[in-house]
């Protein structure tokens, strides 16, 4: 039976990968500054195929968090991830939450 909290925690579903025999990777947003989207303590997971489940940015960066995750399956190296952009050029480089996240990327499992 899925419960609703399963259907939206990111880290069911790296439970489930990992049963399963997947590498597995998470990413946690450690910090924000300014307008973030994502709370500390949000997660991303990732496995080795680019599956993933969650969030860290509300989409801004999850495409640059998600090749750093394939690369921490792959090697087995944690990586502290830092984003940033000017509140005034965010709408120019498409990003429109601006401010800064950190989130640190490691293999589980």
């Amino acid at each position: 039976m899925t419960t609703a909290i399963h259907a939206t925690d990111p880290l069911f579903a790296a439970e489930e990968w990992i049963a399963a025999g997947r590498d597995v990777s998470i990413a946690t947003v450690i910090e924000t500054w300014g307008s973030a989207p994502c709370l500390a303590g949000s997660h991303l997971v990732v496995d080795a195929d680019g599956n993933f489940e969650g969030s860290v940015s509300g989409g801004c960066i999850e495409a640059a968090v998600i090749t750093a995750a394939i690369d921490v399956i792959a090697d087995g190296k944690a990586q502290m991830l830092e984003f940033g952009v000017a509140d005034e050029t965010a709408w120019r480089v498409g990003l429109s939450c601006g401010g800064r996240i950190r989130v640190y990327v490691e293999r589980i499992g």
